[in-house]
């Protein structure tokens, strides 16, 4: 696996010893578990025509990521409608 300047940047710094624990770090998770919830509280079920290129591609990239297509779409859509989705530029 490749790794890229910011991630031996993190890494140095964990082997450097400069990172602290987090004070409270139960509470923290408590807050951060009930925030994914509500945020990923999926509760209602869209229907859509998808050409079948485009479908594979969403099958092979969620394959890359290692997660289902179907989470997928939905994680793109939310940070679309989030405005978090950002254009790259190749």
């Amino acid at each position: 696996m490749k790794i890229d300047k910011e991630e031996k940047k993190l890494i140095e710094s964990i082997e450097n010893g400069e990172w602290r624990p987090v004070r409270d770090s139960m509470g923290l998770r408590k807050k951060v578990l009930a925030a994914v919830k509500t945020t990923m509280l999926k509760d209602q079920r869209m229907n859509i025509r998808i050409a079948r290129r485009d479908l594979e591609a969403l099958k092979a990239r969620a394959l890359e990521e290692g997660m289902p297509y179907q989470s997928l779409v939905s994680s793109v859509l939310h940070r679309y409608v989030t405005g978090r989705l950002v254009e790259s530029r190749k």
